[in-house]
């Protein structure tokens, strides 16, 4: 996979900062403080920008600063400036449906029920680009009790108990990343998408 492009989802500001809602946030932050740079500010991308690499092995982490429901067009602007197409794109994106400890690798596929990629499918008109499903866990079995908590869980904030769980579930990540761009999606999907946070880590790296 031709990875250029990698778009964290979640809201901008302080209040949401580290919200379940912006796992996405939370890996590209660690990957740019892993690689001594920071994210600036760029307009006309509708978002944060902030590039690892060089060469033919930059990449670029975008968060979008337009709040989740809007997330396509930041994606839309980003593609365009830099000419690049859906498929070299990685959106990482929270999921209410996995619990803490699971991933979802994925090289197309309906938006299922997020609004971030509702809005990345809408504003790209394709449903056909990767994305990394990255559990959050939901805040209830019980349907009716799971839409009543579904926004207080998503705004919230991850607990102390979860913290180690969530430490295993980023560092995966981001091997995870590096395995898409050395050996592709299908690879990197059969690490990812077997891991189980707290279990022993695949030998495949």
């Amino acid at each position: 996979m031709d990875l250029q492009l990698l778009v964290g989802l979640g809201n901008p500001g302080d209040r949401y900062a580290d919200t379940r809602h912006n796992v996405g946030f939370m890996v590209l932050e660690r990957l740019a403080k892993a690689a001594g740079t920071s994210f600036r500010p760029q307009a006309r991308l509708q978002g944060q920008l902030a590039e690892i690499g060089s060469g033919e092995q930059r990449l670029r982490l975008l968060m979008p600063q337009t709040f989740m429901n809007e997330s396509g067009r930041a994606i839309r602007a980003t593609l365009d400036w830099y000419r690049l197409n859906p498929a070299q794109l990685l959106v990482l994106v929270d999921d209410m449906d996995l619990p803490l400890g699971r991933l979802r690798l994925r090289a197309a596929g309906s938006a299922g029920g997020h609004n971030g990629l509702r809005s990345a499918i809408q504003q790209l008109g394709t449903q056909d680009f990767p994305r990394l499903r990255i559990g959050i866990g939901a805040p209830a079995e019980n349907p009716q009790e799971r839409r009543e908590r579904t926004v207080s869980h998503v705004l919230g904030r991850f607990s102390a108990e979860e913290r180690p769980l969530l430490e295993a579930v980023l560092v995966e990540v981001g091997a995870g990343i590096e395995l898409i761009r050395r050996s592709g999606l299908e690879r990197a999907g059969n690490r990812l998408n077997s891991f189980r946070a707290g279990a022993a880590a695949s030998s495949e790296t």
